[in-house]
């Protein structure tokens, strides 16, 4: 049984309740653990709060928090096999995508904000005042209310833990209640790592764990990834006292394949763009505008190859794609997939349950899709390929741009001037040129409209994670 850590001490939750976390390969309870409730919540809270005024923290030199930040990411590269097994049994993702990109993304994170510890300033302005010095600080913003989804649980917690720290936040961190194993081990690790007590708290529970965090009136920030209604919940829990509010949400990313792209290259791109974690990705390409000339080859190619991918238990080496979380969203996934069937898409490959005691669905690839299907417009989140065929350029930008997510999107073409010319139009936060969707530590991530706000990585994650200062100093005699 894994249990809360509140002020630098592991226990169990004050009502004693806890919930079982699944191995969705075998669908088997893998352990027990802590649900955290309202006195829970409330005594995280306040270690956060005492942790960031107490000199301990709160006068620890920047150079020491990047040291900090640094042995996690050590310590990571030392435990990486166990997390990955860990991530793989808890999440279900591949071993090999656990062990490539998962850990790796993970230490790199805390290594890239460890740099940046030592080097958030302020700026002095020139006024218009007389014999005045304007000058700014970053000052951390609070307590930060963190909270994780369960489809990559160990490097999202990362994404957010490294920044807000290296600002000097203080943080609750809640993963999803599917998730929660990597994350507990990650914890145990920055303890070990040697921060002080109260800095970094953990709550392991479900929604409303994250409801009571979120409504807190002792948290200052809130980090949410995660779907887009449970986003706009938060911004009605923040309302109150104006939480400062970072949302990276749903998506439904468009992949516009170009009548000269390379399909070969195409397709190997977009099945991996698509079937990633078994579509579990909120930046996964879910729709297909492919130039009509090319649609049919597009099509054929792309159920070839997701045909051939092995579905199996993420601990299988010759495993592509592992199961999804749960039973629950395998019903979901099956559900649009029973609806584009209704609304007359053309099933090519898969569409059904695939054998496993586990929760297993086949790649499935639909043609003749049309932009009023649900298939086409609502995120499905899961292995599932809608392709629709696109007559003349210049409609794609309005088709592409037609929902209310813009969190990512990918052009295929070896037309530079088309590829620029659609990124520029293209309303998302993110835009992939020939590539897959593959963020890094270094460089921006978050969405447009309804995929959220703000932004994470990169030096726009210390913007999220501080609070700016003027300060007015008359030089004049008084």
């Amino acid at each position: 049984m894994t249990g809360l850590y509140i002020g630098g001490a592991w226990g169990p939750a004050a009502d004693g309740a806890t919930f079982a976390t699944l191995d969705p390969a075998e669908a088997t309870v893998i352990t027990e653990c802590a649900e955290a409730g309202p006195a829970d919540v409330d005594r995280a809270v306040t270690a956060a709060r005492a942790a960031l005024d107490d000199p301990a923290w709160a006068q620890l030199p920047a150079a020491a928090r990047a040291r900090l930040l640094w042995k996690v990411a050590d310590l990571v590269e030392e435990h990486a096999d166990e997390l990955a097994e860990l991530e793989t049994r808890d999440n279900g993702q591949p071993l090999a995508v656990a062990r490539n990109v998962t850990v790796p993304g993970t230490a790199e994170h805390f290594r890239y904000f460890a740099g940046w510890c030592t080097k958030i300033e302020g700026s002095v302005l020139p006024v218009s005042y007389p014999d005045t010095l304007h000058y700014t600080r970053r000052e951390p913003v609070g307590v930060c209310a963190l909270i994780t989804p369960w489809n990559f649980p160990l490097m999202i917690a990362a994404w957010k833990l490294a920044p807000a720290l290296a600002c000097g936040n203080t943080v609750v961190l809640k993963p999803a209640e599917q998730t929660p194993l990597t994350t507990v081990r990650l914890v145990e690790l920055m303890e070990l790592a040697g921060f002080p007590p109260g800095v970094v708290n953990l709550l392991t529970g479900g929604a409303e764990t994250g409801a009571a965090l979120a409504g807190h009136a002792g948290v200052d920030k809130i980090s949410f990834t995660g779907s887009t209604a449970v986003g706009r919940s938060l911004v009605h829990a923040s309302a109150g006292d104006l939480k400062r509010l970072t949302l990276e949400l749903g998506g439904k990313a468009p992949s516009i394949i170009a009548a000269d792209a390379d399909i070969d290259a195409a397709v190997a791109g977009n099945v991996q763009g698509a079937l990633f974690n078994s579509g579990q990705v909120c930046a996964a390409y879910s729709r297909f505008y492919v130039d009509r000339k090319r649609a049919d080859e597009f099509t054929s190619k792309m159920a070839a190859a997701a045909a051939a991918l092995k579905v199996g238990p993420g601990l299988d080496p010759a495993t592509d794609l592992g199961p999804l979380i749960s039973e629950e969203h395998l019903m979901s996934v099956d559900a649009h997939v029973r609806s584009a069937l209704y609304d007359g898409a053309q099933l090519v490959t898969g569409g059904r349950r695939a054998d496993g005691p586990g929760f297993f669905y086949q790649p499935t690839v639909f043609a003749e899709v049309t932009d009023t299907m649900a298939v086409a417009r609502e995120e499905v989140f899961g292995p599932v390929i809608p392709v629709l065929a696109y007559d003349d350029p210049e409609e794609i930008v309005g088709r592409a741009n037609g929902l209310e997510y813009g969190l990512a999107a990918s052009i295929w073409t070896n037309d530079l001037s088309t590829a620029h010319r659609l990124a520029a139009r293209i309303r998302a936060g993110a835009v992939f040129i020939n590539m897959i969707h593959v963020p890094d530590a270094a460089t921006t991530w978050g969405g447009y409209k309804a995929s959220g706000w703000g932004r994470e990585m990169g030096p726009y994650a210390i913007d999220a994670y501080t609070e700016v200062k003027g300060v007015w100093t008359h030089l004049g005699r008084v």
